[in-house]
C-alpha cells in the first residue's frame, strides 16, 4: 500500500524545494558556531553540484547539461565562490503534445564559502559533456608534507 501511495506524494519541484530548506537549516546550523554558510542557491533552478577534496585541491563539479560554456559565470569574492549561468528554454514544435516535461530551463546561481586554506589566485575550470569542473588550490601551507627525521 505505501509503496503505490508515496511515488505520488514526492515530486520533483517539491524535493528541490526540500533540498533548498535543508540548504537553510545547515546554513543556520553553521551560523550559530560561528561558521560560514555551506549552502546559497538563487534562481529558477538548481543544478547538481558535488564538492570534494583532495590534497591538492577542493574540487567542485556541476551538471550542467545544456548548456554552452559562455552561459556560465564563474566569480570568486571574498573566499566565496560563485557559479551562475542562463539555461535558454528550447523551441517547442507546435505540434508536439507534452506529457510530462521535466527539463529546466532559467538563471541559476550557487554560492560557496571557500576554506581559509584555499588559493584563489590559480583557479581552473574546464566545461566537457555538460560537466563544469572547478579546482581550487589548495596553499603550499596547508598542503600534507613528509618530514624526514635526521
Amino acid at each position: 500500500m505505501y509503496n503505490t501511495f508515496l511515488p505520488s506524494l514526492i515530486n520533483r519541484e517539491w524535493a528541490a524545494d526540500d533540498n533548498a530548506y535543508f540548504g537553510n537549516i545547515v546554513d543556520s546550523l553553521w551560523k550559530s558556531f560561528d561558521l560560514p554558510a555551506v549552502f546559497s542557491e538563487k534562481g529558477e533552478w538548481s543544478p547538481a553540484i558535488d564538492v570534494s577534496e583532495t590534497e591538492a585541491a577542493y574540487l567542485v563539479k556541476a551538471e550542467l547539461p545544456g548548456l554552452d560554456k559562455e552561459a556560465i559565470d564563474i566569480s570568486i569574492n571574498d573566499g566565496v565562490l560563485t557559479v551562475s549561468g542562463e539555461k535558454k528554454m528550447e523551441t517547442r514544435e507546435e505540434k508536439e503534445n507534452y506529457i510530462l516535461t521535466e527539463s529546466r530551463c532559467g538563471s541559476f546561481s550557487r554560492s560557496f564559502t571557500l576554506p581559509a586554506d584555499a588559493s584563489t589566485d590559480n583557479v581552473d575550470a574546464t566545461f566537457t559533456n555538460g560537466v563544469l569542473t572547478i579546482s581550487v588550490p589548495k596553499s603550499e601551507a596547508a598542503r600534507p608534507r613528509k618530514i624526514k627525521v635526521s
